[in-house]
């Protein structure tokens, strides 16, 4: 079975960024897309980004289009990093770490797609 861990959660001002790693423990089928979504309280959880690793394709989420980027590690077919810039107070929320084999719904960020998933961590900006 495939653990998903993520860091880099944290606490930062308007404008400030960070940067989220996710790592899977083992390269595995249902590792073949990783992907980021994220939860605020009193909120549905969404789709933030996500890439097929190994290939060049990635999705954003509109809200997060042009501030936000993720990318593989390198040399790394399990690891994906999200960095996360120009951030706003609306970004905030738990940030869950996702992986599934590149199914019909992970381009369009779809949470049935992905089999997966990390216990989150916490992005809190302030104003």
């Amino acid at each position: 079975q495939v653990q998903l861990v993520e860091s880099g959660g944290g606490s930062v001002e308007t404008g400030g960024s960070l940067r989220l790693s996710c790592a899977a423990s083992t390269y595995h089928p249902d590792a073949a897309c990783m992907g980021w979504f994220r939860q605020a309280p009193g909120m549905e959880r969404e789709g933030v980004a996500a890439a097929h690793i190994g290939g060049e394709s990635t999705t954003y989420a509109d809200s997060v289009k042009g501030r936000f980027t993720i990318s593989q590690g390198q040399g790394s077919y399990n690891t994906v990093y999200l960095q996360m810039n120009s951030l706003k107070p609306e970004d905030t929320g738990t940030y869950f770490c996702a992986s599934g084999p590149c199914g019909a719904g992970w381009y369009s960020l779809e949470e049935v797609a992905y089999k997966i998933w990390g216990q989150g961590t916490q992005v809190t900006v302030s104003s």
